[in-house]
């Protein structure tokens, strides 16, 4: 950096802006920053420095300097608005976030902002810097630090009434629940959420995150026609927005057509024009699986999962949903193949399903297991031995309607005879 600074001036600003080279105009913004003036047009060109300087740091990837940035502007909030010291922290949050794999970074960044926020007793600021840390901390999958921290927040806002920080918070408490697999309280957040947003004006970003939630947990569910529209309406809330998340909203409709047994619809949707303009990787992995599951086909599932494992494998909500579908597809298959026998080696059902013994045996035990149909495994003999049906005698439950119609006739004598008597 240049020994000492240049006038707080917008001259100093077109002078910085044109140098050509980002490591010339850098220095030239920072000794803006450090000239001691503090009249109102300083400290207004000195925030448009500080603006450029974001820009300039993001673009040369140098989230280290950007962290810095924010300690070195300390004795510069003190001159400025509160409102506008939360808006250049937050946006130096921002612009680090946006340069990639500097997740630890931003939470020491956050962790940093909180307790200086603490120290200056910036609570409006401290909250939102609090809620980014914990979505960062989530990210981290450190469940057990983002409770803590979400518990205490939560009653925090919640006092305070601040119903669009409310719906980030609880939107965040659905998403951390659900991860940790409790579903009762990660719908019971997502309804707080919901009711704090019908209170106030939702960004739609906002509004698209809220859907897409409940897209999932319906989905969990097993509700797929339900979860189908409200990622349907996610989705054409981040596509107005030009936002990345619309792929995903559009992949999970897809699945969910996949999961209710309607895969040639994928097709469709994915030749109109809103598949079309989202297509790559992520949309041909879903299209794959739906041609394995219309084939009924074990073999083209499992080339398909090894072929597109960044997009099946890695993503958890798909994955789960995979793994249950898998399971079906193989049951099915599986009851199809053996219909014939009466009696049949493990290892000829193996060889025709194309599965390892092992995989195939412990699936017929768990579907002996489930009454998926009667049979039983002869280990010895390497063998499985299907039942017959048996049929069910008649006798039983005929002999159990006549003891209940008895019962209700003698409950009306006893009703009848004791109202004579009365």
């Amino acid at each position: 950096m240049s020994s000492g600074y240049l006038p707080a001036t917008m001259d100093s600003i077109d002078k910085a802006l044109e140098a050509k080279d980002p490591s010339e105009s850098i220095p030239l913004y920072y000794r803006i920053l450090e000239n001691p003036s503090c009249s109102s047009e300083a400290l207004r060109v000195k925030e448009q420095a500080i603006s450029n300087l974001c820009d300039l740091l993001r673009l040369e990837k140098r989230a280290e300097d950007l962290q810095s940035l924010l300690t070195l502007l300390i004795p510069f909030f003190a001159l400025i608005p509160k409102a506008k010291t939360a808006k250049i922290v937050r946006g130096i949050i921002d612009t680090v976030a946006k340069i990639p794999g500097t997740t630890d970074l931003q939470i020491s960044l956050c962790k940093e902002m909180v307790e200086w926020t603490r120290i200056e007793k910036r609570t409006f600021l401290r909250q939102r810097v609090e809620a980014r840390l914990a979505a960062l901390l989530m990210e981290s999958k450190e469940y057990s630090e983002v409770l803590s921290l979400l518990s205490g927040l939560i009653k925090e806002v919640r006092r305070l009434d601040d119903k669009l920080l409310l719906v980030d918070i609880d939107l965040l408490e659905s998403k951390l629940h659900f991860s940790l697999r409790n579903l009762p309280k990660a719908k019971a957040a997502l309804t707080a959420a919901r009711t704090a947003a019908n209170a106030i004006y939702v960004p739609p970003a906002q509004q698209g995150t809220i859907d897409l939630q409940s897209g999932i947990l319906h989905a969990e569910e097993k509700d797929y026609k339900t979860g189908y529209s409200y990622f349907f309406e996610a989705f054409e809330a981040f596509k107005a927005l030009e936002d990345d998340l619309a792929i995903f909203c559009l992949k999970y409709m897809l699945l969910c057509k996949i999961m209710v047994s309607q895969a040639d619809d994928v097709s469709g949707i994915i030749s109109s024009k809103a598949g079309l303009q989202y297509g790559g990787p992520e949309l041909d992995a879903i299209k794959a699986v739906a041609d394995a599951h219309s084939k009924r086909s074990l073999k083209s599932f499992e080339a398909v999962l090894r072929d597109y494992k960044a997009q099946l494998e890695e993503d958890p909500i798909v994955h789960r949903h995979l793994s249950s579908l898998y399971d079906t597809l193989l049951e099915q298959n599986l009851c199809k193949l053996i219909e014939p026998f009466s009696n049949v080696e493990i290892a000829h059902i193996a060889d025709l399903i194309e599965l390892p013994v092992s995989h195939v045996e412990k699936k017929l035990s768990q579907m002996i297991l489930d009454k998926k149909f009667a049979g039983t495994l002869d280990q010895g003999a390497g063998c499985l031995i299907i039942f017959d049906d048996a049929k069910q005698d008649a006798i039983f439950p005929a002999t159990l309607d006549t003891i209940s119609n008895i019962g209700k006739v003698v409950d009306s004598l006893y009703t009848r005879s004791a109202k004579i008597m009365a």
